[in-house]
């Protein structure tokens, strides 16, 4: 699953023009075969492919399960499953970090990077509490209406944090993504002013926790699996202690009362948990903070879905051309330089005849 960082594609993302920021981590050498150029295409897109499906399908799984751990078996502890799912990451993915450490070693990281790691656990940890925070007071459906503005954060906070520059159709882009996907599920919406204010913080610690995972992968040279260990505990301790302070300190027996079928939906968050963010730690390595998210819209399609199997609710017509919208952005944030590079060659062929 995890897909090794490249050097080149860690040169080509440290800079700060829009042109060498688009360029893809594979680009074919033009002097090989054809055949070889399509194998080595190849080899390289289908990990990265697979990566995304999984990514995406755990995503989507994940939000609804945890919506039906709230929804349906009334569990109102989300601060502790949040930890757990930190415990899970610890638990999981230590023994798979040594494995892969095996003959090789990891370097010890430098005080800036540990202070670093540091920040991203805090982020980390607060982002996941307050989703699922959120997910407790509104409807799944209402939660993507507020995830599909991370774009605008991690674009925002990107161009202020690190100085990028993006191209004038990706900013574009943003408008049709959360304008398709805010229609897609206008017609389901449940508004609570606190699950809102929760939503929010999470969204915007959303787009600042991939805008630091992608400095310490891309910058630091960190695996995805060695970074998700060294947040994952930190986190753990954070939430757990929150959750202690703020959830089960006086209500171990009510904890204690549910029933097996619900820890197995949190034993599977948790293993969904672990699967969803090793998987966005390997395409931030490989893509960018704002392509996760932009990607991460296609999760409203499958939790729409979800949505309606699980909990009723329904698709109309207007959420049909929302979803429809969002796609077209998505289109046009990938393809932002080809499409400029085709309207100029028809705007000079225009002014020719």
């Amino acid at each position: 699953m995890c897909l090794p960082s490249r050097k080149k594609h860690n040169a080509v993302m440290g800079s700060a023009t829009p042109e060498a920021w688009l360029l893809s981590p594979w680009k074919q050498d033009p002097a090989q075969p054809w055949g070889l150029r399509l194998l080595s295409r190849w080899h390289h897109t289908l990990p990265l492919v697979a990566t995304v499906l999984t990514w995406l399908a755990t995503g989507s799984t994940m939000s609804s399960l945890n919506k039906w751990i709230f929804a349906i078996h009334n569990f109102r502890y989300p601060v502790l499953l949040s930890s757990l799912h930190m415990l899970t990451a610890v638990v999981v993915g230590r023994p798979l970090a040594r494995l892969q450490a095996r003959g090789s070693g990891h370097p010890a990281l430098q005080p800036k990077a540990r202070l670093q790691v540091f920040l991203l656990s805090v982020t980390f940890c607060s982002s996941v509490a307050f989703g699922n925070l959120g997910l407790n007071h509104v409807q799944l459906d209402f939660a993507q209406m507020v995830y599909t503005t991370t774009p605008l954060f991690t674009l925002t906070l990107s161009e202020l944090l690190l100085g990028k520059r993006h191209h004038p159709l990706q900013y574009l882009a943003m408008g049709p993504i959360c304008l398709g996907a805010s229609l897609s599920i206008v017609g389901e919406v449940h508004f609570n002013q606190a699950g809102c204010c929760f939503l929010f913080a999470a969204t915007f610690l959303r787009g600042l926790k991939s805008i630091q995972q992608s400095t310490l992968l891309q910058e630091e040279h960190l695996d995805s699996l060695r970074l998700l260990c060294l947040t994952s505990l930190p986190s753990f301790c954070l939430l757990f202690v929150a959750a202690l302070g703020m959830e089960v300190g006086s209500a171990w027996e009510g904890l204690l009362a549910y029933e097996a079928s619900l820890w197995t939906c949190v034993l599977l968050s948790c293993l969904g948990s672990v699967l969803y963010n090793l998987a966005s730690f390997c395409i931030l390595s490989l893509t960018s903070a704002l392509t996760i998210h932009v990607l991460g819209n296609f999760n409203v399609v499958g939790n729409l879905l979800l949505s309606h199997w699980l909990f009723g609710s329904h698709l109309t017509l207007l959420s049909y051309a929302g979803i429809a919208l969002t796609l077209l952005g998505v289109v046009m944030y990938h393809h932002s330089e080809r499409i400029a590079t085709c309207w100029r060659s028809r705007a000079g062929a225009a002014k020719k005849e």
